[in-house]
């Protein structure tokens, strides 16, 4: 049976990693500071590792948050996820919870942010950043703007996007297709999450759960997020040969056409 975590295996149980002040944290996750507070409060968050008087959280914190927001998702009540959570600490190893907690909630994406100016971003784009431009990137989740600072989710991306535009294809219409994009992504995640669901994770409902059932869920779920990702590039890529290929053979037929 586990101890209770202390401080020092509250703010960075796995060591290492980045490490956040409490408003970088609640930024990070989502949340108000005030929330943060009060889920520290009520035992659901661990104590920060302490240097001197400031508080540094680690990334199993954001992780830890993650879990909680997607528990009141599903319906739960902020005391019944305190219950499961003491419930798990007290009666396993505290390493497996968290590495299942890190399966769960870490995020798929890798992508590194950029952050630039809104002239830096208008010179990428010359005659097409305005008002309605920047709204609507805002509104499709692409940038978030703070005063004159605009950061994009995604510096390959935003690579992609200045390629499209240069080669002619106006920015309006490279922002119409990201939404069709993301609904389909939306779908497909779908899809992968009712798999995994009803599969990986169903099987253990008629199971007793112990540290070793645990612990090969996390090693299933860390093999199945790349091969998610895998499948869906190696599909995009193929009907991506199937889409152009056709196009090159109609365009051949009208040249070849008397």
């Amino acid at each position: 049976m586990s101890e209770e975590p202390t401080e020092e295996q509250g703010g960075r149980p796995g060591g290492g990693g980045r490490e956040y002040r409490i408003g970088e944290l609640a930024k990070a996750a989502g949340v108000p500071v005030r929330t943060l507070r009060y889920y520290q409060e009520r035992k659901l968050l661990p104590p920060p590792r302490r240097e001197g008087r400031i508080g540094l959280y680690s990334e199993d914190h954001l992780a830890r948050l993650r879990m909680i927001g997607n528990l009141l998702d599903r319906g739960h009540t902020l005391e019944g996820i305190r219950e499961l959570l003491s419930a798990w600490e007290q009666g396993r190893d505290i390493g497996t919870v968290l590495g299942v907690e890190k399966a769960v909630t870490t995020p798929f994406s890798n992508e590194i942010p950029v952050t630039m100016t809104l002239d830096e971003l208008a010179a990428l784009f010359p005659g097409e950043v305005g008002p309605e431009s920047v709204e609507r990137a805002v509104a499709l989740g692409h940038i978030e703007v703070d005063g004159d600072r605009v950061t994009h989710w995604s510096r390959r991306q935003l690579d992609a996007t200045v390629t499209f535009v240069r080669a002619g294809v106006p920015l309006d219409a490279v922002l119409s297709a990201g939404l069709e994009l993301q609904r389909s992504m939306d779908d497909l995640a779908a899809m992968f999450v009712r798999l995994i669901a009803a599969h990986v994770v169903g099987r253990l409902d008629d199971q007793d759960v112990g540290d070793r059932h645990l612990g090969e869920l996390t090693e299933t779920l860390a093999r199945l997020r790349p091969g998610a990702q895998v499948t869906v590039e190696a599909g995009f890529a193929r009907a991506m040969d199937r889409r152009v290929r056709a196009e090159i053979d109609q365009l051949l037929g009208r040249l070849t056409t008397p």
